[in-house]
């Protein structure tokens, strides 16, 4: 067959991610559908894979993907003929600590919240549905009936065989060798036999997508890493409903395979491969045997399924899978107009290709995805992904320890310390405990500042990962005043001729306000839901300045490049690096800043909302009278080269005020007693400004239209449902991390999407959306683990609610 000149999409890879998307594509309506795969379709890392099928994952967007592909495996067959080996057996999870045991409860929570039927069982139970096992040590299992196995070859041409019949070309033997990047975008694909034009480039490359990204300039952060799974057969019977078996605590897992069992796992000293290119002609083939490193996992299989031991040894499959830094899918649209990236599957592939197809499917025509994909976004990945021995750093850690317990605010430790404040080295003089995002170093707590709270030492998995230090910075903050280095937030400068008109175009607030004004607004999507959540201070008649989220400035500055006009009126520039930042918060932080500056600090002369230009001791800066914790008190941002002596002047002026340095989990704290949002949970491209309790925050009637406002004006028109609330729980030491159910009247009715611990209230907060019926003094029920803790919908803010403090 001949290529095309022109296709509308060209997918890159034929294995079970590229043919799910061209399957998806046709579906919507698109016929001018272009696959290329370098060899055969499935000769790349889905034909050695293991076939299983879960669906719970840690957040509901990424549920509902594995939910979507096990929808669309049970009718697969009847619609393209091609038997894919759905086996919907359900699968068991093994506890066999009460930490283990713990986390499957946390998980049935979960299962509750994303409506999946999670059920907990005994031990015994669960070897009468898997009989080969023994149960020693075994306390529980949670079992999913829905889940199940097949064969990844026979998905992926089944995938195919469903993009053919609606028009898409499959094209075998094709080898992609460059691709064409023009004014901002991927225009042409070029192939050793001929080259086509497009619209749409979609890298579904597995092992190869950093090679095909490399063409396009964009980086794809995947590690290869050699897999390694069991063939065996054994005497004893095996029931045909055998469900798959995962033991995380002796790092393995189980399903049934003819008249055998497959068994593989994760072992602690994984193998990465292929950093140094991977050959040409690596298609249909597999690694050598490694038997001494399989040979742990082995002894522990035995352990669980001692038949194992008397079986025989059909095959030990060694085969790279991709693997990404976080263990998460990389799905998306590059830096690249038009480059759109499908990889990283990390071994689970298989269970997500379905919904990932329609998701990504929905991201090409739509240009978005149509739920919340953010835990999958190419765009959570910063510049330091770039560096390969970085990457390979976080993808040997996440392997390694992919079946352990991970408590919540655990910190990764590779790659570290990568990216430091100017103040650094005080921080650490002062005894920092530090944290890790995007790549910065960041205080969580400052151990000194630990006193131990009456009462309120947290229970459970909030005692992981906890310091009271954590209250004493909170409670000064509040009495006194709390410095906090803030230099890791992302920071946009927006200016030329057309850049108020660009910024109205996209925010949902005004931001037509005098120099010196500060705004804070959302960009939303054509839903209506909140795709950025930042504020905005106008500088310069044509020069804006945002200071967005640490992990979340590639994601919004992707967002405006991709609404960027192309005519040069608008120039958008990443300063994150150039400014660093210094919070300074507390009634007393007014007596503390006001001697070091000639600037007048009164609220007459300074109002909450305005920013200033002015010198703090030497040190030149723009202050920003804004807050994220509820207090009086200014953001410093200066040139980094100031940013130490910054410190060193606001530290020296406060001591004598009992200041004290603040960690991020301090400002967690405060936040949640104000009722300040987080974008990623507490909202999200799902929900809408009217859902959050953002209404202040939106301006219908400002005189140009915003994209997401004619879905905001319907909704408001036809009546909000469900409101984002927050909760007290009656138990103060029962803390809630996220996504634990919430049941109204003895139902469901919501998820909690953030929770923590208000110092101040001395109460256990959540936040959750629930029906509008849901006013302030309904009762309502959260459960913490296995316990369902009662609770009061509550008004909000919990804390200073005339804002008083804030405008001191």
């Amino acid at each position: 067959m001949t290529l095309p000149d022109r296709a509308r999409v060209v997918i890159i890879g034929g294995g079970v991610g590229g043919t799910s998307i061209a399957y998806h594509l046709v579906n919507r309506g698109w016929r001018d559908v272009l696959l290329v795969e370098r060899a055969q379709l499935t000769s790349g890392s889905t034909f050695h894979s293991a076939g299983l099928v879960g669906q719970l994952r840690s957040t509901l967007p990424l549920t509902r993907l594995m939910m979507d592909s096990v929808a669309l495996y049970g009718r697969l067959k009847d619609e393209t003929g091609i038997d894919i080996g759905w086996r919907p057996v359900g699968s068991l999870r093994l506890a066999s600590s009460r930490a283990r045991m713990e986390e499957l409860e946390r998980q049935a929570g979960w299962g509750t919240s994303f409506g999946l039927p999670l059920e907990l069982v005994s031990a015994e139970e669960a070897r009468r549905r898997f009989p080969l096992m023994v149960t020693d040590n075994v306390l529980g299992a949670a079992f999913l009936p829905s889940d199940g196995y097949l064969d990844p070859s026979g998905l992926a041409l089944a995938l195919a065989e469903g993009a053919r019949r609606g028009g898409a070309r499959i094209h075998e033997g094709v080898r992609v060798t460059s691709l064409e990047v023009s004014r901002g975008g991927a225009h042409r694909v070029v192939t050793d036999q001929g080259s086509v034009e497009t619209d749409v480039i979609v890298d579904a490359g597995g092992i190869y997508a950093p090679e095909i990204g490399a063409m396009a300039g964009v980086s794809v952060p995947i590690i290869p890493m050699a897999h390694q799974y069991l063939l065996a057969r054994i005497a004893e019977p095996i029931p045909d409903d055998l469900p798959t078996m995962r033991d995380p605590d002796l790092l393995v897992y189980f399903r049934r395979d003819a008249n055998g069992l497959v068994m593989g796992g994760y072992e602690r000293n994984p193998a990465p491969w292929g950093l140094s290119g991977i050959a040409a002609d690596f298609n249909n083939r597999l690694l050598p045997e490694d038997w001494p490193r399989f040979e742990p996992l082995s002894q522990n299989a035995i352990a669980r399924v001692p038949p194992l031991e008397r079986g025989e040894v059909v095959k030990l499959i060694n085969g790279p899978e991709a693997f990404t830094p976080d263990n998460e899918f990389i799905l998306g649209e590059s830096p690249v107009r038009g480059f759109f990236v499908a990889a990283g599957f990390c071994a689970h592939g298989i269970a997500g290709a379905g919904g990932m197809g329609k998701a990504m499917a929905d991201w090409i025509i739509d240009g978005e995805p149509g739920l919340d994909l953010w835990k999958m976004d190419l765009r959570r990945f910063g510049g330091q992904y770039a560096s390969q021995a970085y990457t390979l750093a976080r993808t040997v850690e996440v392997y390694s320890t992919y079946y352990d317990i991970h408590y919540p605010n655990e910190e990764r430790q590779a790659g570290r310390p990568l990216r430091l404040s100017p103040t650094y080295p005080r921080l650490k003089e002062l005894g920092s405990a530090f944290g890790e995002k995007s790549g910065w170093e960041r205080p969580n707590w400052f151990a000194p500042n630990a006193v131990e709270p009456d009462g309120q030492r947290p229970s459970g998995w909030a005692a992981q990962h906890w310091s009271p230090a954590i209250a004493g910075e909170h409670r000064a903050t509040r009495e006194r005043a709390g410095l906090f280095d803030e230099t890791s937030f992302a920071k946009i400068e927006i200016s030329g001729p057309g850049a108020l008109r660009f910024l109205q175009a996209l925010c949902d607030n005004d931001l037509d306000h005098p120099v010196g004004s500060i705004t804070y607004t959302q960009m939303l999507n054509q839903r209506g839901g909140i795709e950025c959540d930042f504020t905005v201070t106008r500088l310069g008649k044509a020069r804006f300045f945002i200071v967005t989220g640490t992990a979340f400035g590639n994601h919004d500055l992707a967002w405006m490049r991709r609404h960027q006009p192309t005519d040069g009126s608008v120039l958008i520039e990443d300063v994150t690096s150039s400014r660093a930042c210094l919070g300074i918060w507390g009634p007393r932080a007014r007596d503390i800043v006001q001697p070091l500056t000639d600037t007048d600090l009164s609220t007459a002369a300074f109002p909450y909302l305005t920013a200033r230009s002015l010198a703090v001791g030497m040190v030149p800066c723009l202050a920003l009278r804004v807050t994220y914790v509820g207090e009086l008190g200014w953001e410093l941002y200066c040139p980094t080269e100031y940013g130490m002596q910054l410190w060193d002047t606001l530290w020296k002026a406060g001591t004598p005020f009992g200041m004290v340095a603040g960690g991020y989990r301090a400002i967690e704290s405060m936040r949640l007693e104000k009722g300040y949002r987080v974008w990623s949970t507490d909202i999200t491209p799902d929900d809408n400004p009217y859902e959050a309790g953002l209404g202040f925050a939106v301006r219908l009637n400002k005189s140009i239209d915003f994209i997401g406002k004619s879905a905001l004006a319907k909704a408001k028109e036809d009546g909000i449902r469900r409101r984002l609330r927050p909760l007290i729980l009656a138990d103060p030491a029962s803390i809630t991390f996220g996504d634990e159910p919430v049941k109204v009247d003895g139902r469901v009715a919501g998820r909690v999407t953030s929770g923590g611990f208000g110092y101040t209230i001395e109460r256990s907060i959540a936040y959750a959306y629930l029906p509008l019926a849901c006013k302030p003094g309904s009762q309502a029920e959260v459960q913490v683990f296995s316990r369902w803790v009662p609770a009061t919908v509550a008004s909000e803010p919990l804390y200073d609610p005339a804002g008083e403090r804030i405008r001191a």
